[in-house]
């Protein structure tokens, strides 16, 4: 599983060269000041040392951080520098222009890269190539852009060619640099290019690029330059600078894309938080079988096993994983094993290169005290570290994880309970989707109440009712809801809304409701007078059956299986841990029964609110006060609570005896009575028969 780190912009645009003038710096920035008392917006590492630290990720941002920490460790890290955060900043407060003193401060940096590899940028003879890539504080992975082999030219190709004496890995190297750099800086998209290869790969016979010569490759680097030209109406640059400014400012750009603005909306990045720009010396990947890219963590990510997990590929740079073309190798001897592949793993084809990436991994999980991603490449036999930041992970490897952390002694018990993200918590509450089953994912929203859920589509709250009644499980989708909804989100199993935010009326009944929803799926169409759903070219009719998972926002065809929720192992370890810690008693809201026992099961000391309201939204019990509410008098009225009565004095007794003493606050009968009136003709007429009513007098009464 090795993550894509190169997914291109969804919106290009031409990024020159910086413009002059414009503020020295945002009095909003942190970035720090040079002793001559200007700001100073590029830290530089590499060599065993760094100017910054794993502690100013605010200002490198988390790749720069992580690159500084790991260079002042004194690991192999590609020389380079990390243009910070605050520039960002200062770049959209001031009209897309960079401070005036940015200039100068990359050019001194890009001589300190090319000292320490003894190479000079856009040399003819002895040339330095970078890459450069984004950097948010906070991890936003494959949201913004990426440019590698920067530098090159039709002359700097020629001098890699003589220096490595390899002309293939030099004109591979040269029509990758113009496919990423034509797509995410001048917009030219990728097709075009691809388009070309696959023609030529066809022509010639060939099934993956790594059969293609070096004959092959000029030959499509000529013909790569010459869409480019078509397309763009200029040719590809050669200059190596302006490259540099071109791809510093379709990184800053790519901040402000639309996949970038819904990735931060969605994991609550400010956006003012901006992100920096990191240029490090090229290591390939691409110099022939003993060179190769990957991507490893220090645990398994899924489940939270203790062993080196990921993948790589011989031979290849990093958008060779994106584009899918060759299936990833294990790393591991027995990952290898287990997935009965017959290609060598990086244990046995690279030992050396991968007894290093063990050394280097177990010292970074001791030094931050924490599960690691890892980014690496190999060039030529010798391993370069390219990325460290904490992993994202499942919630349950996330428990995992921080219980044998604990128990290894590298973190205390305290420090365990505070690793997990409460709302990661959440996710393991409510039933979730088996992570062994294949997703036919057709739509994604906002992940607005946690749970998976699936069932029939309905487009109305009436017929979700209707069909609960009938036992059938339903998930009600609307455009948005409203309060009139609300018996038909009561019964539903998941509610899934084309509109709205994290904080809309779906989405905030859910939670309240401890049903799983999706909101704001603004690729769904929904079409009430046909009864359809529409999304990319596919139509559901009402009937269908989707499963909606409220952790991820995810929407799937289909049925899918579920896993019930259990307080058990790491879970129960780390509950009992976070008990013996806190100060304060915990709660539950529960309405009926069964919410008590799942209450109790979950370590609730009692019931902190019991809305008697709730208990009767089901079948016999909702037609029963709505004969309550609809009475014209008072003998009607006390018939239909004679029917309530048992009910909930049965829950009552009921609910004391699952809380065995422990504390049970009920509020009396407290119902906006519009939730409870009939919606529909079906239900009206049910309702008049119960009491022997007209149904055309209900029908005028005001809703």
């Amino acid at each position: 599983m090795i993550k894509s780190r190169l997914i291109r912009a969804q919106s290009k645009r031409k990024v020159g060269r910086p413009a002059a003038g414009g503020k020295a710096g945002s009095r909003r920035t942190n970035a720090r000041s040079h002793a001559s008392g200007r700001t100073k917006w590029v830290y530089g590492f590499g060599n065993g040392t760094a100017e910054g630290r794993a502690n100013m990720r605010d200002l490198l941002g988390g790749k720069g951080a992580g690159l500084a920490e790991m260079a002042n460790l004194g690991l192999p890290v590609p020389p380079g520098f990390t243009i910070t955060t605050a520039v960002c900043t200062h770049y959209y407060e001031n009209a897309n222009r960079y401070p005036e003193s940015l200039r100068e401060q990359v050019d001194a940096a890009l001589a300190r890269v090319g000292s320490a590899t003894g190479k000079s940028f856009g040399d003819r003879d002895n040339p330095l190539l970078v890459s450069v890539r984004s950097g948010a504080r906070a991890s936003m992975p494959g949201m913004m852009d990426t440019v590698l082999n920067l530098g090159l030219n039709d002359e700097t190709v020629e001098a890699l060619s003589r220096r490595s004496g390899d002309k293939r890995f030099a004109y591979d190297s040269y029509r990758r640099f113009i496919t990423m750099y034509s797509d995410v800086v001048l917009g030219v998209g990728h097709h075009h290019f691809e388009e070309i290869l696959d023609e030529h790969k066809d022509r010639h016979g060939y099934t993956l690029d790594t059969e293609l010569s070096a004959h092959d490759w000029v030959a499509l680097v000529r013909r790569y330059k010459e869409r480019l030209e078509a397309e763009h109406g200029e040719p590809f640059p050669q200059d190596p600078h302006a490259q540099l400014w071109g791809a510093i400012g379709a990184v800053f750009g790519s901040w402000m894309n639309q996949r970038a603005i819904t990735y931060r909306r969605l994991h609550s990045i400010p956006e003012s938080w901006g992100t920096a720009v990191n240029v490090q010396a090229m290591v390939f990947g691409n110099m022939g079988e003993t060179s190769a890219t990957g991507v490893a963590f220090t645990r398994n990510p899924s489940t939270g096993e203790k062993h080196l997990y990921g993948e790589f590929l011989i031979n290849a740079q990093g958008e060779d994983v994106v584009a899918g073309i060759r299936t990833p190798q294990e790393i591991t001897e027995t990952a290898r094993e287990e997935a009965g592949s017959d290609r060598p793993s990086m244990q046995k084809a690279m030992p050396a290169a991968f007894r290093e990436l063990t050394r280097i991994y177990e010292l970074l999980e001791r030094h931050y005290r924490d599960m690691q991603d890892l980014e690496f490449t190999v060039e030529q036999g010798k391993l370069w570290m390219l990325q460290t930041r904490s992993g994202k992970r499942t919630a349950k490897a996330a428990l995992r994880i921080a219980v044998e952390l604990a128990n290894e002694r590298i973190i205390t018990r305290r420090e365990a309970v505070a690793h997990i993200e409460p709302m990661a918590l959440d996710q393991l509450l409510h039933p979730t989707i088996d992570p062994n089953v294949e997703r036919e994912v057709i739509a994604t929203g906002l992940p607005a109440s946690p749970g998976a859920a699936s069932g029939e589509i309905v487009l109305s709250a009436d017929e979700a009712e209707a069909l609960k009644a009938k036992g059938r499980n339903v998930i009600l989708v609307r455009v948005e809801t409203s309060p009139e909804d609300i018996h038909g989100m009561h019964a539903a199993e998941g509610i899934l809304t084309t509109r709205g935010g994290m904080t809309s009326h779906a989405a905030v009944v859910a939670r309240g409701m401890g049903k799983p929803c999706v909101s704001g799926a603004g690729s769904l169409r929904v079409d009430y007078g046909a009864g359809t759903v529409t999304v990319a070219g596919h139509t559901f009719r009402e009937g269908a059956v989707i499963t909606i998972d409220g952790s991820t926002g995810q929407v799937l065809a289909g049925r899918v299986p579920m896993i019930e929720p259990t307080l058990s192992g790491e879970f129960a370890i780390l509950m009992g841990w976070a008990d013996e810690l806190r100060k304060l008693g915990v709660r539950a809201n529960a309405d009926t029964p069964n919410d008590a026992r799942v209450a109790l099961k979950f370590g609730a000391e009692g019931i902190g609110l019991c809305r008697t309201e709730h208990m009767f939204f089901e079948g016999d019990r909702i037609r029963a006060v709505r004969e309550m509410i609809l009475a014209d008098d008072e003998k009607s009225r006390r018939a239909a609570l004679a029917k309530l009565l048992p009910m909930q004095r049965t829950d009552f007794i009921e609910l004391f005896e699952i809380m065995q003493g422990l504390p049970v606050t009920i509020r009396l009968l407290d119902p906006p009575l519009h939730e409870f009136l009939p919606h529909g003709d079906e239900e009206i007429a049910e309702v008049a028969a119960a009491m022997k009513a007209d149904a055309v007098w209900l029908l005028h009464i005001p809703k």
